[in-house]
């Protein structure tokens, strides 16, 4: 018996049971972007990027720190002034690709080969945190979305409606930094 039929213990949407369970896991609150907090603000131009896991963790990322054609890491947006945009729906997955394979779309928002989607699912706003090795695609860990981070992260196979929105990006020195906002609403589109 699920907990969403009414007829046992009180009704929670899937959205809202994934919501608590990222806030615990970031340790932080999950609400849309308000302008309150600098953290949890969307990405902005001059933003650089610092890893969620591993053992960079907290560092800037770098181009060469991506390998090749992939897998991706995921990141959050950091402010010129040091601040994590770590808001979960900020998370971003970095991969790196020699740039003569990505269409001439994803090209123009890349540096140097180096793409920025966001990590959360076009489906139900799940984490996209598998790799495809096979198809050197991203996947989504709920529902098994795949999508082609070297054309517009386009839907390749699964559930998901659309493909995952991009940052435009530059590189400063090395750093991976934001060139140009989402290019499209970032989250799922049921739950």
């Amino acid at each position: 018996m699920s907990c969403n039929d009414g007829h046992y213990g009180p009704r929670y949407k899937r959205r809202t049971i994934l919501s608590l369970v990222l806030a615990l896991l970031f340790g932080r609150s999950t609400r849309a972007a308000d302008g309150e907090d600098e953290s949890d603000k969307p990405p902005a131009v001059d933003d650089r990027f610092t890893f969620l896991t591993g053992p960079k963790k907290g560092q800037v990322v770098r181009a060469e720190d991506l390998g090749l054609d992939g897998p991706q890491i995921q990141a959050f947006p950091t402010a010129p002034d040091g601040t994590v945009r770590n808001n979960r729906i900020n998370l971003v997955i970095l991969a790196r690709f020699d740039p003569a394979s990505l269409s001439e779309e994803t090209r123009s928002r890349a540096a140097d080969g180096v793409v920025a989607y966001t990590a959360v699912c076009t489906h139900q706003g799940c984490p996209v945190n598998m790799w495809s090795t096979e198809r050197k695609a991203f996947v989504c860990s709920c529902h098994g979305s795949i999508f082609d981070p070297r054309n517009g992260a386009e839907v390749l196979f699964g559930p998901a409606p659309r493909p995952l929105p991009s940052l435009g990006l530059k590189l400063k020195d090395g750093v991976v930094t934001v060139a140009s906002t989402f290019t499209g609403r970032v989250g799922g589109t049921q739950g």
